[in-house]
């Protein structure tokens, strides 16, 4: 299975965006277009629904070595024998990353949603095996959320160190600007999602991030 520290472009299976379409489907796109870690989302989903789901797709995540994560959901992922959990700031409040850990296994990734400098460095005190901050910019995905900016992602990238996958709003236009701004890791939704050729939208975003973080010197062999 693929470390975190190996993860660049983290895609979703958000409920959201699919539509009638086969989640399925969509992994094996999105695998294709190189992500590297896949998360299940859905927060209109009843549990036996994101269950279902989860078993179907977790062998074609498995089989190419993409961690699959269940947003929210701890029982769910120990039901399905998925790689990890999602938390977000709410769950926090009722789901500490110990405690899921404990429940899912030693080896299983957890990671937590921060939305401020203050949270990130907060998060890293709870040793997750990653964070997300954002969301950077305006998002459908969650339209009420206020834009962290560009200012806190760089103020992250240089004073927390867990690994940070950069969310919220972000296109191939910005792209650039969020890799300049420190982000070695990004995690793209409705860009990929909506995108007519989800396959070539990931493989866009994938040689974007490589391709800046090369040209930008951000590349560091002890920096993960």
């Amino acid at each position: 299975m693929r470390p975190i520290a190996d993860c660049r472009l983290y895609g979703f299976l958000d409920a959201a965006y699919l539509g009638a379409r086969d989640p399925v489907d969509f992994a094996r796109e999105l695998i294709l277009g190189g992500v590297d870690i896949i998360q299940l989302r859905a927060k209109n989903w009843c549990d036996n629904a994101i269950a279902a789901v989860g078993r179907r797709v977790l062998p074609i995540t498995r089989a190419a070595g993409v961690p699959l994560i269940i947003n929210d959901h701890v029982a769910i992922a120990r039901e399905v024998g998925a790689d990890g959990v999602h938390l977000g700031q709410e769950d926090l409040r009722i789901t500490t990353v110990a405690s899921a850990r404990a429940r899912l296994g030693p080896a299983a990734i957890v990671g937590v949603s921060t939305h401020s400098l203050a949270q990130a460095k907060a998060a890293e005190l709870l040793a997750p095996d990653y964070i997300g901050i954002g969301p950077l910019f305006a998002t459908g995905t969650k339209p009420t959320a206020a834009p962290i900016g560009l200012a806190t992602l760089n103020n992250v990238a240089g004073l927390v160190h867990l690994p940070a996958f950069a969310i919220g709003g972000i296109t191939m236009e910005n792209v650039a600007e969020v890799v300049n701004s420190g982000a070695r890791r990004i995690a793209v939704v409705s860009a990929i999602l909506c995108a007519a050729d989800v396959t070539a939208a990931a493989r866009e975003f994938k040689t974007a991030i490589s391709q800046r973080r090369r040209n930008s010197g951000l590349l560091s062999p002890t920096r993960t």
